[in-house]
Order: C-alpha cells, then sequence, then structure tokens
C-alpha cells in the first residue's frame, strides 16, 4: 500500500489537538491549575463574568463555566473550549441574575470531560450550590474515601466535590457549615462559593492561590488576577488574606475567618510564569517584578554577547530587564505563533516531532552570527529547552547562552500546577553543567533563591521566603502532602 493510501495516524484521542494535554504536552510546559471570577450585585452579572474568564484564559484553556442566579433560580452554562467557543449571545442572555460565579480550566491529573467542569452545580436540602475553585486540596482522597464510607455518592473526579459532601452533611447554616468544611482541607486552594442567596469567596490559610476583590459600582467582584478586573473596568479593592472567608448577602459584606493565617507562601511560580504581566500580586507588578528577575540574572550571570532574546511570552518582561541591565541590545529572536494551541488538523509525524517549530520561530536575520543570550522561566524535563536552542542554531546563532529566572525545578507541586513526577523533572538528577551539555547551550544559570526574592519584593518582601512557596525549588512544602501514605500530584479540580 502506498503512503498516500494509508490511513491516517490519529495523534490524539479526545476531539481536538490538545484536550487533555497535561502530562502529555509536547511542549514540555508547566500548565496552570485554573481561574475564577465571581460578580455579586450586578445586572450584567453574567456578561462580566464573560469578559472577565476571557482575561484569565491563560489559566485554563480547556473548559470554561457561569453559573448566575436571581435569588430563586439557577442558570448555568459549561463545556468544554475556550471561553469564547463555549459562550456565545443566546446562552449569555439565558444567564439571568445579578450574582454569578465563573470559571476556566486546565485537565491535569483529574479527567478531561464535561462532568469535572466548573463550576460544579448540586441540590442539597437548603437549595442550590455551585462550587468554583482554583488550586488543589491535598487531602481530597482521604477525605473523599471516609464520605464514601459513610455513604456519599460523588459525581465527578475532581476533588473540589467534596467540599460539597462537607457542607451539604453538616447540621449548620451554610456559613458555619462552609467554614467546618474549608477547616478540613489542607492544600492551596481559592474557592467561590454561590447560593441562591449569598456568595462566599475564600483563600488558603497560607495564601497559595491567589485571589483578589474588586468594585464596580455597587457590585462586588472576585478574580485570580486583578488584570480581570482592568478588562471590566473595575477597581481592586484588596486581596483575601490566608484563611479569610468572605460573605455576601442581602445585609452586604461580612469579613470572616474559618482559619488562623499560617505562614504566607504565595506560588512563586504566579510571578514567574502564570500571571499576566498587567497584573498585581502582594503590591508587586508582574511585568516589573520579571523585569526584576531579568536584572538580578544579569547581576549573578553576566556572559558578554551580541543580543539577548526572551521565550514568548513570559520571559519577555525578564528578557529586557538583563538587557537593560547589561547593555546588551534586546531583540526578538523568537516568534511565537498563538494560533496552535487549538486544531483539529491533523499535523504531519515529522512536524509532531519538531512539534516546537509548531509554537515557536527563530527570526533568522536577528540572530544568524551572533552570540544570543536566551532568557526563559523555567526548564521541566528540559526536551523543550534544547529544541528551542537548536532553533537559534539552525537560524545561524554561533552561541547559546541560556539563562532561567527561576531556580532549578526540581520538585512536584502539591498545590494546583500541573508538574510532571520528580524522576521526569530534570534539575532533580542531573547538574546545572549536565543539564547545559543536555540542552545543547554554551552555558546555562539559574536565577538564585535569594535573587528571586529580592526581584519580586512587593508587600511580603519581609516574611519567611519573601512570603512565597518555593517547594518546588527547595523541598520546603508549607503544608502537609502525605496523608494514609498517598501522596498527591498536580490539579484535579
Amino acid at each position: 500500500m502506498s503512503d498516500a493510501m494509508m490511513p491516517a495516524q490519529r495523534l490524539w484521542t479526545g476531539d481536538y489537538y490538545n484536550e487533555g494535554a497535561g502530562h502529555a504536552d509536547p511542549f514540555d510546559t508547566l500548565r496552570e491549575e485554573c481561574g475564577v471570577f465571581g460578580v455579586f450585585g450586578h445586572a450584567e452579572a453574567a456578561s462580566l463574568s464573560y469578559y472577565g474568564l476571557h482575561a484569565l484564559q491563560h489559566r485554563g484553556e480547556e473548559s470554561a463555566g457561569i453559573c448566575t442566579t436571581d435569588g430563586a433560580d439557577f442558570n448555568y452554562h459549561r463545556s468544554m473550549g475556550l471561553v469564547k467557543e463555549v459562550f456565545d449571545r443566546d446562552k449569555l442572555t439565558s444567564l439571568r441574575g445579578d450574582r454569578s460565579i465563573g470559571h476556566v480550566r486546565y485537565s491535569t491529573s483529574g479527567d478531561s470531560k464535561l462532568t469535572n467542569a466548573q463550576p460544579l452545580i448540586f441540590k442539597y436540602r437548603d437549595g442550590d450550590l455551585a462550587v468554583a475553585t482554583n488550586g488543589n486540596i491535598v487531602n481530597a482522597p482521604k477525605i473523599r474515601r471516609q464520605l464514601e464510607q459513610s455513604g456519599s455518592i460523588f459525581q465527578t473526579t475532581s476533588d473540589t466535590e467534596v467540599i460539597a459532601h462537607l457542607i451539604a452533611r453538616s447540621p449548620k447554616d451554610f456559613v458555619e457549615a462552609a467554614k467546618d468544611a474549608l477547616g478540613q482541607l489542607v492544600g492551596g486552594f481559592a474557592f467561590l462559593l454561590l447560593t441562591n442567596d449569598k456568595l462566599i469567596a475564600a483563600s488558603d490559610p497560607n495564601g497559595l492561590r491567589p485571589l483578589v476583590m474588586g468594585r464596580l459600582g455597587d457590585a462586588y467582584l472576585f478574580s485570580s488576577e486583578t488584570c480581570a478586573f482592568e478588562v471590566v473596568g473595575a477597581e481592586t479593592l484588596r486581596e483575601i488574606q490566608p484563611g479569610e472567608m468572605l460573605v455576601l448577602d442581602r445585609d452586604g459584606l461580612r469579613e470572616e475567618r474559618y482559619a488562623e493565617p499560617a505562614r504566607k507562601a504565595l506560588c512563586a511560580m504566579e510571578y514567574i510564569y502564570f500571571a499576566r504581566p498587567d497584573s498585581d500580586m502582594n503590591g508587586s507588578n508582574l511585568h516589573a517584578s520579571r523585569k526584576r528577575m531579568g536584572q538580578v540574572m544579569a547581576q549573578e550571570s553576566f556572559v558578554d554577547a551580541d543580543v539577548v532574546t526572551g521565550v514568548p511570552d513570559s520571559s519577555i518582561s525578564a528578557a529586557i530587564g538583563y538587557a537593560e541591565q547589561t547593555g546588551i541590545p534586546y531583540e526578538l529572536g523568537l516568534i511565537k505563533n498563538k494560533y496552535t494551541g487549538r486544531t483539529f488538523i491533523q499535523p504531519s509525524q515529522e512536524l509532531r516531532e519538531q512539534g516546537v517549530k509548531m509554537k515557536l520561530s527563530a527570526v533568522r536575520r536577528v540572530v544568524e552570527g551572533k552570540r544570543v543570550v536566551m532568557i526563559d522561566d523555567s526548564i521541566v524535563r528540559g526536551t523543550t529547552s534544547r529544541r528551542i536552542v537548536n532553533l537559534l542554531r539552525e537560524a545561524g546563532a554561533t552561541e547559546v547562552h541560556v539563562r532561567i529566572t527561576s531556580p532549578p525545578f526540581k520538585n512536584p507541586c502539591f498545590y494546583g500546577i500541573d508538574t510532571p513526577d520528580r524522576g521526569e523533572l530534570i534539575a532533580s538528577y542531573k547538574t546545572v553543567e549536565e543539564i547545559c551539555r543536555e540542552i545543547h547551550a554554551d552555558s546555562l544559570e539559574f536565577l538564585s533563591p535569594q535573587g528571586l526574592i529580592q526581584a519580586v519584593g512587593g508587600e511580603n518582601a519581609k516574611d519567611y521566603k519573601g512570603g512565597l512557596c518555593m517547594a518546588c525549588f527547595d523541598n520546603d512544602y508549607p503544608t502537609r502532602t502525605d496523608f494514609d501514605g498517598e501522596e498527591k500530584f498536580g490539579c484535579t479540580c
């Protein structure tokens, strides 16, 4: 049989190329867990949530959902796909009410299917309940086993569902039941809980996952990042504090607490990679923080070169900072193709094997004959770094010096970032020199932990480790990670 007559080989299992990418992602990048957006007291709650989720799309590209209420009925829509694919004018019009919560999701260790798309919706004795969360509950398997042994029937494989069961089984009123339920959870999480008459926003005791509150007229808004407030014209008020629970109902806003704040430990990767550069966290702008990372990197690991380039998009700010500090010109040596993420067209085997070329291109006229400093945010398995270095060499770069604006990524995340097992993280078993050879670079340096803390700065600069969780670098986890001998990897929200 000729090649032309051979049946096409299917290179993915879902309805589209990157469905459930997670651990199988050929581009070898870290995946954020989710993004949440909430509205209380605005006639256009569904539309505000739509635009807010659109601004948070980078936090989750696999499914999206919005639930609204007018105080009587719940209206909701969830589906697989990008926000702009999931919602149209008719669907948004059907989402009536002045209160809403919305969610965008990546599938990581949880199943890639509609039943796990959020917000999760439940019926219980006091009416309707919708739950949206960003993060990961480390002790969810233990709680789930206990609930199942006592008769609970779970409808999803999402760890988020455990809080609904804990609330439903409590004899207390909704607010007190939510406090008790949240107090039983261990991990990194930001919750939005919606009933027919209340909206609750809560952050984990360490503040591992970001959650901020804003104001638009008389309405209160909640978001994983401040960039979503800018999109809808809202004012940022403040961040939800660790262990804090805000209750909104017809009597207004109440600030309560379900747990005492523990060690402040906002995920360092939010600063390094995940959050949009126009967002602010802990009083620091992400673009400014990343520029400082590049500047500190230049102070720690200068190398003489002709041009500096950043791997788009998250490393552009750091590359600019490195260039400003050293005086070496910054150039767009790498260009990102923004339209490769979701495609129904089967790539050829050759292109799949060289998958990075579908996503990045080297600008030959910029790098040819030049000594290049390539700035990137992290190295996970090392395969993508090697491919990018090779791209630059194929385009004529005479030297490629790699500078990473984070310490070596050695340990898995238990709080909502989709990471491989420790044995697949190249920095866990190779030295810097060995990694350098593996990725075909002329030199390789990582930002020091102290340099990262210095660059981030912000309101928590004087706290332990600058108020950051750096467990993926130093194995110092702010919570327990082992329950009944079972470790939890990735995010199952």
